[in-house]
């Protein structure tokens, strides 16, 4: 609740939705502060919904399609059964409607609510745009929560409280945290994953020493 509101709610969709949420990083688990989950939820829904879909090579288009048939079906059986198991379509949930949408895989920026861990569509990689919206209390328990997933390649944290800033993003078990960011990079900054979002880095110190031939000499001396 002390974050830049005005900040963090785009940023929390543009996390969610760029390239349509095909991005291995995608922040499509969203925890808010109990205190303003309904009004935050409601901002970055109303951002999403004015994103433009269509031709990725129009310089007017904010999201293009998903990959592929397939790929489309994928994402619709994601929120089929999210729709199943009680969750909440806020906004979006389905294809656009209209002509200029009928030559290619679109899905509409979607917020879920009453989404709860245990859920497919908060467990598994959607790759869609696709965000489940969460309210939580305390900051022990958004760790956890936060952390109880097999993914670990990017987390984002929005606060003007430093301290709660670094202690989140020891605890959170992420190869990138991003403190009022998010999907930030430079070749300098090593990128990877914990748990089974790999191992390994890009970048950095870390990706060049990838690329080195390490010689290991013994010697029995006497």
């Amino acid at each position: 609740a002390d974050a830049d509101l005005q900040a963090a709610a785009p940023a929390a969709a543009i996390a969610a939705f760029a390239n349509s949420g095909q991005i291995c990083s995608a922040g499509t688990r969203l925890f808010v502060e109990r205190g303003i989950y309904d009004d935050f939820i409601a901002e970055v829904a109303a951002f999403g919904a004015t994103l433009k879909l269509g031709d990725g090579r129009d310089p007017g288009t904010d999201l293009g399609p998903l990959v592929s048939a397939r790929q489309r079906e994928r994402v619709e059986a994601y929120l089929h059964s999210a729709r199943n198991d009680g969750a909440h379509v806020f906004s979006g949930g389905g294809r656009p409607e209209g002509e200029a949408f009928a030559q290619g895989y679109f899905v509409s920026p979607t917020v879920l609510t009453g989404v709860s861990e245990d859920m497919r569509v908060v467990q598994e990689e959607v790759f869609g745009p696709v965000l489940a919206a969460m309210p939580f209390d305390t900051i022990e328990e958004v760790t956890r929560r936060a952390n109880a997933t097999p993914f670990g390649l990017g987390a984002g944290v929005w606060t003007h409280d430093g301290g709660k800033a670094l202690r989140m993003a020891r605890d959170l078990r992420a190869g990138s945290v991003w403190v009022n960011a998010y999907n930030v990079l430079d070749p300098a900054i090593p990128a990877g994953g914990f748990k089974e979002s790999g191992y390994g880095r890009e970048y950095g110190v870390d990706h060049l020493n990838d690329h080195m031939n390490v010689k290991s000499l013994w010697m029995k001396m006497g």
